[in-house]
């Protein structure tokens, strides 16, 4: 086994010749929007909403996978307002004062995830549903011939 050897003060400061920089650190500011358009897309399975400015830039995200909901939990209405409070609070960061919302899906968290979005103090100028909807769907089977 080697014998570890203690350093004094003095060898220390020696073998450290270098000059250590002293950086001060960076203050990057969030970008500052007024108004933005809130995207929510709510399926059976997830729930996920995206805050984008007016022009459609993506400014911030969040879905039940990522507050840690897990299976079936991931498509509940209360995960769906956990969601709409924590991006609001990220939108209350950037400054967003109203927004605009647009609604994709059939899923149980439409209307809870928007509620939980106002709980905050945000204000909603406008919802627009854009749920696609087919209408031809695809072509059925040819007949069985025995």
């Amino acid at each position: 086994m080697e014998k570890k050897k203690i350093l004094k003060k003095e060898e220390v400061k020696a073998k450290d010749t270098a000059p250590v920089a002293v950086v001060a650190p960076v203050v990057t500011s969030k970008k500052r929007v007024e108004s933005g358009i809130l995207f929510v897309q709510s399926t059976y399975n997830n729930t996920k909403l995206l805050l984008a400015d007016v022009k459609g830039n993506a400014l911030c995200w969040s879905s039940s996978g990522s507050l840690g909901f897990k299976g079936a939990k991931k498509g509940t209405p209360f995960a769906a307002a956990k969601i709409g409070e924590t991006l609001a609070i990220k939108a209350q960061a950037m400054g967003v004062k109203e927004v605009a919302v647009v609604v994709k899906g059939v899923g149980s968290g439409r209307e809870s995830s928007i509620r939980g979005f106002i709980s905050k103090g945000i204000t909603i100028s406008s919802i627009k549903d854009e749920t696609p909807v087919p209408f031809n769907g695809p072509k059925p089977k040819k007949p069985r011939r025995v």
